[in-house]
């Protein structure tokens, strides 16, 4: 599902004394198969805009009809795949089936007596007709992907188990109805270097074997180098750019001047080459050690 936003803003509290500009004029596609990274600091704009994405946040129900906003003249365009967000009549339901969401530390919306029970209840309101053998599977399926076992887990109390996997079943609680989008605010937040590396392995996986697009934020710039297609950089409501990692972070200059970092791998680089050292690499960890390692043998510095 390709995701297209243009001239897409938002207020909250509108009219009101506590009137705030969340998202000024956004634009930005997100095409079918990426896992794209959205950065900026807090309260850039990027939590308001991922709500978007499934119907979280509305736009006026009147919008489609006025087609132009007052200040510019220009239409506004939300789709996400065949989905139009800006039509009052567009199914919402049918959307949030497609497009799921994992919003920060979602262990902490776990609620059901049952690991099998919470997993399950997405299906309750999206798949109401499933028979009760169709939503085991469903269930076995989810939980099997992010690597936990059904059978030893499924009814047990989610409040019963470790950190990491409260995560998962979390995780799991929202791909059950297979979207083709998921979306997650910081996943990683709050994990151990090696919870960060499995949670990230674990969406990787998802997006080989359920998700065909992911979307998510995050502050790691290393997360964001390792791991992403392209990424949008949120600045007061604005995007100020799309573009791949490799290319984003040899703006090291202009995303300081937003309060925004570069990846390690960067800052090496950019060291080495004030001691006339260039490594060409794509700023992941691996692509960096790779290149290091063959300017150390050329150089005949190692076997």
């Amino acid at each position: 599902m390709r995701i297209v936003a243009e001239h897409l803003s938002y207020t909250y509290n509108a009219r009101s004394p506590f009137e705030t500009a969340a998202l000024r004029d956004v634009s930005l596609t997100i095409e079918e198969g990426e896992f794209f990274g959205i950065i900026g600091h807090t309260g850039s704009g990027k939590s308001t805009f991922l709500q978007h994405l499934n119907g979280l946040i509305r736009l006026p129900s009147s919008l489609k009809h006025a087609k132009k906003q007052k200040k510019g003249g220009a239409e506004t365009v939300l789709r996400v795949g065949e989905f139009d967000l800006t039509d009052k009549k567009t199914d919402f339901r049918a959307l949030r089936r497609n497009v799921g969401m994992v919003f920060q530390y979602p262990e902490s919306q776990l609620f059901a007596e049952t690991v099998r029970e919470d997993v399950a209840y997405g299906l309750k309101n999206f798949s109401p007709d499933m028979s009760e053998g169709e939503k085991n599977d469903a269930v076995r399926a989810a939980l099997e992907v992010v690597g936990l076992n059904y059978d030893a887990l499924k009814d047990r109390s989610p409040f019963e188990l470790s950190g990491g996997q409260k995560r998962r079943v979390a995780i799991a609680g929202v791909i059950v109805t297979r979207p083709e989008v998921l979306v997650l605010d910081e996943p990683a937040a709050g994990l151990d270097p090696l919870g960060k590396r499995e949670i990230m392995e674990l969406l990787h996986r998802l997006h080989r074997e359920w998700c065909r697009t992911i979307v998510f934020v995050s502050h790691d710039m290393d997360e964001i180098a390792d791991n992403c297609t392209h990424v949008a950089v949120f600045s007061e409501g604005t995007v100020r750019y799309v573009l791949p990692p490799r290319e984003l972070f040899a703006r090291a200059d202009e995303l300081a001047a937003l309060g925004l970092d570069v990846p390690l791998t960067a800052k090496l680089c950019a060291a080495l080459k004030e001691q006339g050292i260039a490594i060409d690499c794509d700023l992941t960890a691996e692509d960096f050690a790779d290149k290091v390692l063959s300017f150390a043998r050329e150089k005949g510095r190692i076997a």
